[in-house]
């Protein structure tokens, strides 16, 4: 392999580290302050959201997260057919954003 070509490989591992650990969590004080002040929906009407795409599913887990200005919850949860989910949802609007089975 040549050195230019090990280099790009090499800045490219880089740059998706340092992309993907961008996210920042939110403890549940800020959580609440960003609720209290309208920043984002409250997690019962995002959970109504995703409830409505999988009636009957049990929660497993949820985060708020801030990535570049954006607030995203991270839901997991196991589907009426012991599927398991990983959703993510604009903390702003409750669009649902990704939604991913969970090997």
């Amino acid at each position: 392999m040549k050195p230019s070509t090990r280099y790009s490989i090499i800045s490219l591992i880089f740059a998706a580290v340092t992309f993907s650990a961008t996210a920042r969590d939110i403890e549940q004080d800020e959580a609440l302050r960003l609720r209290q002040q309208g920043e984002i929906m409250s997690f019962e009407n995002v959970l109504k959201v995703v409830t409505e795409r999988y009636p009957g599913a049990r929660l497993l887990g949820a985060e708020l997260e801030e990535d570049d200005d954006d607030y995203i919850y991270e839901i997991e949860l196991v589907t009426r057919e012991r599927v398991v989910r990983e959703l993510e949802v604009d903390a702003r609007t409750g669009k649902i954003l990704e939604d991913e089975e969970d090997n």
